[in-house]
């Protein structure tokens, strides 16, 4: 009988840490929802839900997702933090590892989650889409054994920003000649676990681990409870040693696990403050909540403490008290030692810049990122012997080929004045060098190699996926290129995406090619009516010209005609208005006695002669002129 209970305990042993197989079927479909109380609008939910399911794995388990889309668009759906080891087609970047997924297409994810634990999140990577809702939490636990700290309850959040439109329609205006500065559009309110005002119910006496992920797409976020602190354990799903803060300082698509542990009376209730780095922001409205309060809650009995206000000087005095800790200062748990010296060393000089189009566009070393014509894995994949020529992968898609097992360095040089969080796909990175925000515009703080202070590195660098750039700044990031995939480098500031702030990575091209992609795959394509055979352009044959000639590629908008700065741009803008306006007192004050129908006869004439170039603002330039006599 011992024995049976000894051989019982073992097979249970075994199945309880065997890896599983979880299935889920994904149907995108549109759900209204009123995610801040003030404004309804269609999110993107699945299967008729949101906010989306979090999903909960564990280490070595596999993941297969049937992704249905069933909007009227198209969609994709990447896997943030997960390194996709030797399964680097379901990384989810459109036009960089797979085709669009149509409308109606179904397209099957599926990977092992190999060799990490901690918290993770899943979005979509088609355009600003995840705006609409398409984004989750994803956490892959640990066995029990394996975590290094205590605690006896865990809860899951998600901080955030939220438009009141849909992100194809604030895209527009955004990348508009209209927009000339590039400023980011404004949200209309911050969110915290999809929605505001939360209670979050404690029990005095216990340790809570809580899993931040900020799944916004442009605003950090400050994070405080009053009168208790967090100890930070992970950072990006890397474990690290204990630190104590007053508050936390989270960028869009970071993520950390925190400890916190509860009081043991139960006499008061606690504020618990999200905050939008207003810093980030280029205009303020009077009507957006930068701090956000939910609560703690020990006792519903108890009185809860009133909402901060922005203009509220108690608002004020908590801002001061924070202080956030620098993430550059983290340490792994494992004490991983800096990488050996770089073999590649990449410099990327970081730019905002108006094109010919009269449109903001963000660069590297004055190239826009542009999609391709084919994926990127599928040139890899079809391109054979010449997979090794950076040349296959176009001119406007800003590719670097880097071989297996080489240690890489990225140096980011950020000559703009604002705040940038960049992710790498496939893998987390040692963060070895930042410098401090640059005070002078004209002079940004690049890095020098022969300055000390630049090289002196740390012995036991913070390593994550997704850090940020400080304002004229600069970061390096080294990382080992163990990985072989087509991996993104790109600012998470989506509208910064779109404006064209990425590089991809080739690394190690012909061990990519012994990768398998799957028939479901390719069918997505046909269904999208993208090729999956060629380079940049679309081009093959069997010559390396062939291989190499890019006619007919995607490329960036050409510059403005010489002579054009953005500053120019921005006061011949600022010169057409008041040229405009004085047009418009002319007519207010030289025409007071003209009658109503010879006053519509003349404001017809003047839309015929604006339509006709072009001056027209987008809403009343749809051949309707009754909505400018209307105005």
């Amino acid at each position: 009988m011992l024995i049976l209970r000894v051989v019982y305990a073992l097979v249970w042993a075994l199945l309880s840490v065997s890896p599983k197989t979880h299935v889920f079927h994904f149907n995108l479909t549109y759900v209204d929802a009123d995610a801040d109380g003030t404004f309804s609008r269609r999110m993107i939910g699945i299967n008729n839900q949101w906010p989306l399911p979090t999903i909960r794995v564990k280490k070595n388990d596999r993941i297969q997702i049937h992704f249905t889309n069933l909007l009227e668009t198209k969609a994709s759906l990447h896997f943030h933090g997960l390194f996709q080891q030797g399964t680097n087609a379901m990384d989810g970047p459109e036009m960089v590892t797979q085709c669009p997924v149509a409308p109606g297409s179904t397209f099957l994810y599926d990977f092992k989650v190999t060799k990490q634990a901690g918290t993770y999140w899943y979005h979509s990577h088609s355009g600003s889409q995840y705006a609409d809702g398409l984004r989750g939490i994803l956490i892959v636990e640990d066995t029990e054994q394996d975590y290094h700290f205590h605690f006896d309850e865990e809860v899951v959040l998600s901080v955030g920003e939220h438009y009141h439109q849909e992100s194809s329609e604030v895209l527009s205006k955004f990348m508009s000649r209209y927009n000339p500065t590039g400023a980011e559009p404004i949200p209309q309110n911050s969110l915290f676990n999809e929605t505001k005002n939360v209670t979050w119910h404690v029990e005095p006496g216990k340790t809570y681990l809580l899993r931040i992920v900020n799944m916004g797409l442009f605003t950090s976020q400050y994070l405080s409870i009053e009168d208790h602190t967090f100890t930070i354990v992970e950072a990006d799903g890397v474990f690290v040693e204990p630190q104590e803060v007053d508050s936390l300082y989270i960028a869009v698509a970071q993520r950390y696990s925190v400890l916190v542990k509860s009081k043991k009376s139960t006499k008061k209730n606690y504020r618990f403050l999200n905050i939008i780095d207003q810093e980030m922001l280029d205009v303020l409205p009077a009507d957006l909540q930068v701090i956000s309060t939910n609560w703690m809650v020990y006792n519903d009995d108890v009185e809860m403490p009133s909402p901060l206000e922005n203009n509220d000087k108690s608002f004020e005095n908590q801002l001061a008290k924070m202080h956030p800790f620098d993430d550059f200062y983290l340490v792994p748990l494992g004490k991983e030692a800096l990488l050996p010296d770089a073999d590649v060393v990449i410099t990327l000089d970081f730019t905002m810049d108006v094109l010919g189009d009269g449109v903001t566009y963000a660069s590297f070393n004055g190239v826009s990122y542009v999609p391709p014509k084919v994926p990127t894995l599928y040139s890899v994949v079809s391109s054979g012997k010449y997979a090794n020529n950076q040349q296959v992968y176009g001119s406007n898609t800003n590719t670097f080929v880097i071989q297996n097992n080489e240690v890489v360095d990225i140096v980011l040089n950020n000559m703009d004045p604002g705040k940038h969080p960049f992710h790498l796909h496939g893998h987390t990175f040692q963060v070895i060098s930042r410098s401090p925000e640059g005070m002078d515009e004209e002079d940004p703080i690049k890095f020098d190699p022969n300055n000390s202070s630049h090289t002196n590195y740390p012995e036991y660098p913070m390593i994550r996926d997704t850090v940020q750039v400080h304002p004229n700044g600069f970061f390096v990031l080294r990382f080992k290129a163990d990985n072989p995939g087509v991996w993104f480098f790109h600012c998470h500031v989506d509208w910064h995406l779109e404006q064209g702030l990425a590089i991809t990575f080739v690394e190690a091209p012909f061990e990519i090619q012994k990768q398998k992609i799957i028939p479901n795959h390719y069918d997505n394509c046909k269904s999208s009516n993208v090729s999956t055979i060629g380079n940049a352009a679309g081009n093959y044959g069997e010559t390396k010209e062939s291989w190499l000639n890019l006619q007919g590629e995607n490329v960036q908008v050409a510059p403005l005609p010489a002579g054009f700065t953005t500053k120019g741009y921005v006061a011949m803008i600022l010169c057409t208005l008041v040229a405009v306006y004085g047009v418009w007192s002319i007519y207010k004050y030289g025409m007071e006695d003209v009658n109503s129908e010879d006053t519509e006869a003349v404001i017809r004439k003047l839309y015929d002669i604006l339509r006709t170039n072009g001056a027209l603002e987008p809403e009343y330039d749809d051949g309707d002129e009754e909505l400018l006599i209307a105005s």
